[in-house]
């Protein structure tokens, strides 16, 4: 039996079928090295390899073997091509800085945040603290109030007892001028009495001394009728 044949229209996607299953997208890796040789030639020898991005310095340049000396960051002098040299870094190295300014500015604002959180902070505890200043001058001034009050009153006091001091030494001066005079009069008293005594006494001794003479008068009248 004679196998029969099949259309083309379904022969041909059978047959490309494997080659679209092995179909993929793919990239050139963006890691690169450069060799750093001798001298400007291939023949010299390869010092290091220097990786895509790194800067060099350059010190010269060969036109004709289009070489360049260089000099690594870490001091090693060297001959690279040319054309692998560029003005400015790469794309990537540059995409690279980039990212770590950013990451450093995302850094620096969180720091900034946490140092205006601490100055916030610090403001708060200041505002607490104004307030607590403020209570305590508050206490203090009404204090300082009852203070003068109380010193107003002992001023008044005093001046009181300045006063009553003054009456009291007035009233000792009177006292001692009264005392004085009670003492002049009890000594004129006393003086009085003496000469009345005295007065009473003389009078006792002439009365004694002149009446019996008129009783002896009378007598010698009586012996006479």
């Amino acid at each position: 039996m004679i196998p029969q044949r099949l259309p083309v229209w379904l022969v041909v996607p059978l047959l490309l079928l494997p080659l679209g299953a092995l179909a993929a997208s793919a990239w050139v890796t963006d890691e690169f090295e450069i060799t750093l040789r001798t001298g400007p030639s291939t023949t010299n020898a390869i010092q290091m390899m220097v990786k895509s991005g790194a800067e060099l310095e350059v010190i010269e340049r060969d036109a004709d073997t289009g070489y360049s000396r260089v000099r690594t960051t870490g001091g090693t002098e060297g001959w690279v091509l040319t054309r692998y040299l560029m003005p400015e870094p790469s794309a990537r190295e540059q995409l690279r800085r980039l990212t770590q300014q950013l990451t450093s500015a995302t850094s620096q604002g969180s720091s900034l945040n946490a140092q205006l959180g601490a100055v916030r902070s610090e403001y708060d505890a200041a505002q607490k603290k104004i307030s607590t200043l403020e209570s305590e001058k508050a206490s203090i001034e009404k204090e300082l109030a009852e203070i003068k009050r109380t010193a107003a009153n002992v001023l008044t006091i005093n001046e009181q007892n300045k006063d009553l001091r003054e009456q009291v030494a007035d009233a000792d001066v009177r006292i001692a001028t009264l005392e004085q005079q009670n003492r002049e009069l009890s000594g004129q008293t006393k003086r009085y009495w003496f000469m009345s005594g005295a007065l009473v006494l003389v009078v006792g001794i002439i009365l004694g001394l002149w009446l019996p003479r008129i009783r002896w008068q009378r007598r010698s009248r009586y012996d006479r009728f």
